[in-house]
């Protein structure tokens, strides 16, 4: 069984709160129970994580890389655009890497325009709220599953 590993980072314990108008009114329970029906029809294994701490992020995907996930979906927020050492600890990866946005980072301000994430990733998915998480396993376990 394939085991994939979501990631959600800063201020993603908020959704359904925080700017609903970008980020809809879904929870971040309501997201991953959706994930999880959605991993249970694709008989995949999935372990969701979610952290206000840059550094626990970094250490979930070192522990991603020792356990040899077959794939990471990860929505890190803010870090997105920011964090270089986010990107660094998921480089080391050698699992297919699948960024996901609730909104569509693409036509919002312009500094959420970049992505650290990007150039390492498999692909991108972005402005579809909840589907995006969706869409993005789905990703995932397709490129997991390519090896």
């Amino acid at each position: 069984m394939k085991n994939i590993l979501v990631l959600h980072g800063v201020n993603l314990d908020m959704f359904g709160q925080r700017d609903p108008a970008h980020y809809g009114s879904a929870t971040l329970a309501d997201i991953d129970a959706a994930l999880a029906g959605l991993a249970a029809e694709l008989g995949v294994a999935l372990h969701t994580f979610q952290t206000n701490h840059e550094g626990a992020l970094c250490e979930r995907i070192h522990q991603a890389h020792c356990d040899r996930a077959d794939a990471v979906l990860i929505n890190a927020g803010a870090w997105t655009h920011t964090s270089l050492a986010i990107a660094d600890a998921l480089a080391i990866l050698t699992c297919p890497i699948v960024e996901v946005h609730m909104s569509n980072i693409h036509a919002r301000e312009r500094f959420r325009r970049h992505s650290f994430i990007a150039p390492i990733a498999r692909g991108q998915i972005c402005g579809f709220g909840l589907d995006s998480y969706l869409l993005g396993l789905r990703a995932a376990v397709s490129a997991a599953g390519r090896g």
